[in-house]
């Protein structure tokens, strides 16, 4: 496994982080089990965030004893300093530490800057100066905002979604932070469930090397399928590419990635779970998907306004609405079982 810095902050970490997002979903105890074996296992860079209900507690709970061994980043939805503040104490708090090593502004759909009149850059600056962290950060889904980003010289570290279905234009915001010295990170490596292949998604990150991928991992099987590589890393070759393009040849276009931009919904449609059933079913297929729960959040699509506000949201400018009702036919036809899933 290669170690990657991540741009100007001088960060230096095996190519294999943690994404600590689904720890929200199990208990403290199983949290602190896979943590510690992430940490046995040879993984340094921990991210999570305020938004991720009680995922920054686990970490807190798990390994604040090896702090000075890992660097943790987190991130911030706030729109104002005040909120920005409480945030960031609070995230120290939860995590048993005095700094943050890397701090984000969280689905960002705009870039902060000094003097735009928000004063969110101006905390961050100050957080800094105050040594509460140590390098600054910005996570989006809008390529717009991370060309920004990477062009303004005042972040130090991108997070953007990035895996081998990812397009040109997204390549291509890994080679521009390259060029201007920006650490990358890679959010939903996965394509949020999409990908089944580790081998094959880390054989595409390791071709990078300014990118630390964050797998999200909430099941120790999961996370010894990310430990296997730290002594024998996939490396792309022409059976794996093989694989990628026909991957690519059914994946990349109109399907929903899940970051939930378009959210929330006035017909109270949960979308960002919707609009991928279709996909979700053949790929990572789950009774869960079909339980009465789902049937019911299914079936707010027949409520759909036709406001347009979710296609005006998407940053990948989908259809949305009529991504929704394709998915809801396709669901009532498994359903029925007219369409047989694995």
């Amino acid at each position: 496994m290669e170690n990657i810095t991540l741009g100007s902050t001088g960060i230096t970490v095996p190519q294999n982080g943690f994404g600590a997002l689904p720890v929200q979903r199990v208990d403290f105890e199983t949290a602190k089990e896979i943590l510690r074996a992430a940490y046995d296992g040879g993984m340094r860079f921990f991210d999570t965030a305020r938004a991720y209900s009680d995922s920054e507690e686990k970490i807190g709970y798990a390994i604040s004893d090896i702090r000075d061994d890992i660097y943790i980043a987190t991130k911030t939805t706030a729109k104002t300093p005040e909120a920005f503040w409480r945030d960031l104490e609070t995230s120290l708090k939860n995590m048993k530490t005095d700094h943050v090593d890397i701090y984000q502004f969280h689905q960002a759909d705009q870039m902060y800057k000094l003097g735009d009149g928000t004063g969110m850059y101006e905390a961050m600056v100050e957080a800094k100066a105050a040594g509460k962290i140590r390098h600054i950060g910005i996570t989006t889904h809008k390529i717009g905002v991370a060309q920004e980003a990477i062009e303004s010289g005042l972040y130090e570290t991108l997070q953007y979604p990035f895996s081998y279905i990812s397009s040109e234009k997204e390549i291509d915001l890994v080679r521009q932070c390259k060029v201007h010295n920006m650490g990358f990170i890679a959010m939903k490596g996965l394509a949020g469930g999409l990908l089944n292949n580790p081998e094959a998604c880390m054989a595409f990150m390791s071709q990078f090397d300014n990118v630390i991928p964050i797998w999200g991992i909430q099941k120790m099987s999961e996370l010894n399928d990310w430990l296997a590589f730290m002594d024998e890393t996939p490396r792309m070759n022409p059976q794996i590419q093989e694989f990628i393009d026909s991957e690519r040849a059914e994946l990349v276009g109109d399907f929903c990635r899940g970051c939930g931009y378009c959210e929330p919904c006035p017909a109270g449609i949960t979308i960002h779970q919707c609009a991928r059933i279709s996909l979700m079913l053949r790929r990572a297929p789950s009774k869960a998907l079909l339980e009465p729960q789902m049937q019911a959040e299914m079936k707010k699509i027949e409520g759909c306004l036709e406001c347009g506000a979710c296609k005006s949201k998407c940053p990948y400018e989908l259809d949305t609405p009529n991504l929704l009702k394709q998915n809801y036919e396709d669901y009532k036809r498994v359903l029925a079982g007219q369409v047989k899933v694995d």
